[in-house]
């Protein structure tokens, strides 16, 4: 059980510093009217891990939920994250 919770807690982490950074550069981006190419593609490339991070979680949580090993959950490709429906 605390290697359950610490795999999640060390994800919780990652989301934490991938948050920020993704707030960071839409603040600069407000600031100083627009991101480059460059600032662009890391904004997106965080928005993808933080969808990929919180997809890892929820699945782990749930495989726990019903008595399955968390430790079976994987990161799903991008193009599946990303085209989930709400």
């Amino acid at each position: 059980m605390a290697d359950t919770e610490d795999a999640n807690q060390e994800i919780l982490d990652n989301i934490t510093g991938l948050v920020g950074e993704e707030r960071e550069l839409r603040e600069r981006s407000t600031r100083k009217l627009g991101l480059d190419n460059a600032e662009r593609a890391r904004l997106r490339s965080v928005e993808i891990q933080l969808d990929q991070c919180w997809d890892l979680l929820r699945q782990r949580r749930a495989k726990s939920e019903f008595g399955e090993d968390p430790g079976k959950a994987r990161v799903r490709p991008a193009s599946e994250v990303e085209n989930y429906k709400s």
